[in-house]
């Protein structure tokens, strides 16, 4: 073994010391660029496409693909760094990449699912199913879409719980807020309810609500009534309808079963709930029939 020295050390550091501290200065560089001129790439890339998306939605999808274009990029820097030094500093790379070669194969059978999670997960990007922030179900899961990446999608569900979800495992995913939202509410009314007066009074309560200051911005079309639903047992359900801003659909239901319970007290118009009547042993009344 060759007798290290202070001269050996000043030797092998200008040989190759300066050479690692290029490396990790490029690679420095090259992870400042990835942060900085890749967001407005991707943007400008998102406002091109042929989907036409609102602000909130174009937002969505470049903080989508920014995650996972710096996470493969970070990842690609750092792999060629290391792969750099270890040749600076005499390990030799080639057997360590035929290593990694073999073991890539004696693991390629078992890693069928891994593939097809990232297969699915590249549909998912490219088709734009849905992106961070959204209100998604997949695979049965209803939640906010917190993080996606080319193997799984994150959700948090409405108690907080995280899932993880693998790609490979999505046979639907249910988007519920690309591009606009529903109001899809039924209101009943008893059966005894003067129906044209009802229908009025709900419309007027929409239209309130729609022009209101505070809900304007979110209502893109004012709920209104769409018909008459169902005859139901207790009363009588009627449909209504009205487009709100993605995720706001939630809130403009809840504050127009507020206003509709208010105005139906004041108009006099009842809701129904469910009843029963029970006769104990009085006989039913007979009714006048209309003679022949």
């Amino acid at each position: 073994m060759p007798e290290l020295s202070w001269a050996t050390v000043v030797t092998w550091l200008i040989d190759h010391g300066i050479r690692i501290l290029i490396i990790v200065a490029v690679g420095a560089v090259l992870w400042f660029a990835l942060n900085k001129f890749l967001p407005p790439v991707v943007r400008r890339g998102v406002a091109r496409t042929k989907y036409k998306e609102s602000k909130e939605g174009i937002e969505k999808r470049t903080n989508t693909l920014l995650s996972i274009f710096k996470g493969v990029g970070r990842v690609f820097i750092v792999m060629i760094g290391i792969m750099m030094v270890l040749s600076e500093v005499g390990v030799a790379v080639a057997p360590v990449l035929a290593g990694f070669g073999i073991v890539g194969i004696a693991i390629g059978f078992g890693a069928q699912y891994l593939i097809r999670d990232l297969i699915a997960g590249m549909f998912i990007i490219m088709e734009n199913q849905y992106r961070v922030g959204d209100v998604a179900r997949v695979a049965d899961i209803a939640g906010l879409v917190e993080e996606v990446t080319l193997r799984k999608t994150v959700l948090r569900d409405l108690d907080g719980i995280v899932h993880h979800v693998p790609n490979g495992e999505i046979r639907t995913a249910s988007n519920y807020t690309r591009h606009f939202a529903r109001v899809n509410l039924d209101v009943s009314v008893a059966y005894g309810t003067d129906l044209d007066h009802a229908i009025n009074v709900i419309n007027r309560v929409g239209k309130e609500l729609a022009e209101d200051e505070k809900w304007r911005k979110v209502i893109k079309s004012p709920p209104q009534v769409l018909r008459v639903n169902k005859l139901g047992d207790s009363g009588i359900d009627i449909k209504i309808l009205g487009d709100v801003k993605p995720m706001e659909h939630w809130a403009v239901m809840g504050e127009l079963r507020l206003r509709l319970k208010k105005a139906f007290d004041a108009e006099g118009i009842e809701i129904p709930w469910p009843h029963t009547k029970v006769y104990f042993g009085e006989p039913i009344p007979d009714f006048p029939r209309k003679e022949d």
